[in-house]
């Protein structure tokens, strides 16, 4: 890992600090900031592992920056969470450790759809908005369920992970896109840091550019969030329109 390190140029160092500001941005709104900086880090020469650890790690503040950012404005209440928390990070850990044992194309062709589907939500669902709606689900079955399923999900593969947590909030529990946005952070941040624990143990990380690229994240998602506290669901949605459309391309693309 020091020889990959020290073989990448300032300038590749700044062109990835860049690249994790503005994903950092723009997954505060929508998700998918991964699929940003994940193809910058592999387009700068550092191995997959490696580069799937580092991206982790500087995921993790930006994560952390957003979801501070909606706690400390009153648009999260974490009391709720605390089981959903739990549930996403047993998923994450089962998931991260399936994908060094197991493929993913069968998933890799399966989300495309997922994603498309999730577009034409946000697009058309009246729940969609700046109004709470009626629950669908106990926060019981939905931490249980949502939290351990996606959490699985986002440690075994994860491109739209954010977009998934943020319609399930408001499918199912009905909450509002602010409200839903918000509470999104707190789970794709534990699903996240139990995955980066697992790559950092497994030796698969590039230190001194994580945190160059977490500081990006940081600033990136406090900018982002405070734009989703302004502007509500007049941004978010269709920022994760575009974002999962995007998404779903790009796997198209790639298969």
């Amino acid at each position: 890992m020091t020889e990959i390190a020290g073989d990448l140029t300032p300038i590749t160092y700044l062109v990835l600090t860049t690249v994790a500001f503005a994903a950092g941005f723009i997954s505060s709104i929508a998700g998918a900031g991964g699929m940003i900086t994940l193809p910058a880090l592999l387009w700068a020469g550092i191995p997959p592992l490696d580069a799937l650890g580092t991206n982790k790690f500087q995921s993790v503040f930006g994560t952390f920056s957003s979801a501070l950012n909606f706690f400390q404005k009153g648009h999260l209440s974490l009391a709720s969470l605390w089981p959903g928390l739990l549930a996403a990070s047993a998923g994450a850990a089962l998931g991260t450790w399936s994908v060094t044992r197991l493929g993913g194309e069968q998933l890799q062709t399966l989300l495309p759809i997922l994603l498309v589907a999730i577009s034409l939500y946000f697009a058309f669902s009246p729940r969609i908005s700046d109004i709470d709606s009626k629950p669908r689900m106990t926060n019981g079955w939905f931490n249980l369920l949502v939290g351990g399923g996606i959490g699985f999900y986002g440690g075994f593969f994860g491109p739209g992970m954010g977009s998934f947590y943020a319609l399930a909030f408001a499918a199912l529990l009905g909450y509002n896109m602010r409200s839903a946005t918000a509470h999104t952070k707190p789970l794709v941040l534990a699903t996240n840091a139990t995955s980066m624990v697992i790559f950092i143990l497994g030796g698969h990380l590039l230190l001194g550019l994580a945190l160059c690229m977490s500081v990006a994240q940081f600033i990136g998602a406090r900018l982002g969030s405070n734009l989703v506290i302004s502007r509500g669901a007049g941004l978010v949605k269709p920022v994760i329109i575009a974002a999962t459309l995007l998404v779903a391309l790009k796997l198209l693309l790639e298969a």
